[in-house]
This record gives structure tokens, sequence and C-alpha cells, in this order.
């Protein structure tokens, strides 16, 4: 059956389905490194309340969140729900699974009597992050905003419920070594495998590279930009969050005249 035809429903990842499962994002193979470098991750936030719960069909349909006391995010927003991740593309699109996995996620985190839900996004659409239109459509609001472009969204279900904010660390960069520094973890796939291709690559450019991968909770909640996943600085200014192909970093390092 053609899957823009099934009636959707959603699968919920557990500590018993989640090694058989899979994970969405558009990498087949259970023994990539990529693969197992997220399942890792997410194994050990299942006990920390994390949800990960996919449509039913085999396509990036999904939304990932945890309380956000929990979140691998430098945000303060205490009782509150954080969306790591909500991603529905392609030909799944326009066929109710966005609707259905943030209703859901809604309902799920009501029922945990949570003051709301945050998430992370910008002024503008841009990969990675959650599309602003969608999610202002669906009653979110901006709670705080960091330069140069991020926006932290909240969807409060009490009036008087305290609004979220982003950690000082995002604003505070003047520490950071001179030259590119890479902060990173395992939350997304493909920082397994692409992460070791920019520290090659810069290498053999002889650009100044440092990498830091973020692997606990504590370093997330207080590193200087607010998508932990990937945010690549230059001088210590966000240079981008977008986890970047061989050809993309190339083009970085030839504007720097590396």
């Amino acid at each position: 059956m053609d899957q823009k035809m099934k009636e959707p429903y959603l699968i919920k990842l557990t500590h018993d389905n989640l090694d058989h499962e899979h994970i969405c994002c558009a990498i087949s193979s259970s023994k990539d490194v990529q693969v197992m470098s997220k399942k890792a991750w997410l194994k050990e936030r299942l006990d920390e309340g994390l949800v990960f719960l996919k449509g039913n069909v085999r396509g990036k349909c999904f939304i990932e969140y945890i309380p956000a006391e929990y979140a691998w995010a430098p945000v303060e927003a205490e009782g509150y729900i954080y969306i790591n991740c909500l991603w529905v593309s392609g030909q799944l699109k326009g066929h109710g699974y966005s609707s259905l996995l943030l209703d859901t996620c809604i309902e799920d985190s009501k029922a945990k009597k949570k003051k709301g839900l945050v998430i992370l996004s910008a002024r503008k659409k841009l990969g990675f992050l959650s599309d602003p239109g969608y999610i202002r459509h669906k009653g979110f609001v901006t709670a705080d905003t960091a330069k140069p472009y991020f926006e932290l969204l909240y969807l409060p279900f009490e009036e008087r419920a305290e609004r979220p904010r982003f950690r000082d660390t995002v604003r505070e960069h003047g520490a950071m070594p001179k030259g590119f520094v890479l902060y990173y973890t395992n939350q997304c796939p493909f920082t397994a495998k692409y992460v070791p291709v920019l520290e090659r690559m810069a290498k053999e450019r002889n650009a100044v590279f440092q990498s830091v991968h973020i692997q606990t909770r504590a370093d997330a909640q207080n590193a200087p930009s607010p998508f932990t996943t990937f945010s690549l600085f230059y001088d210590g200014q966000l240079v981008t969050h977008e986890i970047l192909s061989e050809k993309k970093f190339d083009k970085i390092l030839t504007e720097k005249g590396l």
C-alpha cells in the first residue's frame, strides 16, 4: 500500500524496541555508525523521560521531546517539555502527520501536568530548526531570542506560566579561542559521520580547528549556542548551526582564505 494512503498512527520507541526500530533519518543500515551513535544517545535519555514518537512510515516523520530540566540545551524552562525535534518531510507532508505528532505531544504533556511546550526555532525557516511559520500557526509565541537568529518559542498551558528563557551562556562568547570551534553532541546521527570529515579537512588546510564533543547534560545546558547538536564558530562568532557537508565546509574555508 502507498504510504501516503496509510491511516496514520504513531510508534513509540522504548528500551524493548529501540534496537530494531528505524529512527527516521535518511540512513538505512542499523549498523551504520550514525545510527549506532544516535541510538546509544537515545537509550540513555529514555530513563530521563525522553519520548520519541514516529509515524508508521519509513521516512522523516517523528517528534522527540523531553522534560526541559533534562534537555540538552541552554534554556531555563522548569516544568515545561522541550521539543528536541519535530520533522516531517518529503511526500509525507500534507497528510496530517505534523499535527498528529504535535497534538500527541501536547496531550501527553498536559497529562503529565506540564506548564507548556518549548521549541527552538529562528526568525525565518532554516535547516535543522523547526519551521517558525508552522509552529506559530499552532499557537507558539516568542519567549526569548539570541543572536544571530535563534528564537525560543513556547506554548503555555496556563496564562500565568513563567516565560522560558535562554541561559546567559548563549550571549557570552568572549573567552572562546580564535579560529574554528565546533560544538556538537550525538543527538543527531549525522554528526557521527561529518564531524570527523570536517576535522580532516581543517587539518589538510592548516586551519585552526577545535571540536568540542558535548557529552553531558550539564555541559549542554551551559553551551554557547542554543543549538547544541552542531554549532560552528569562527573567532567567537557563529558561522552556522547546520551540519556541514564537505562541499559546504570547503566554501567556508575558502571564504576565510584557507
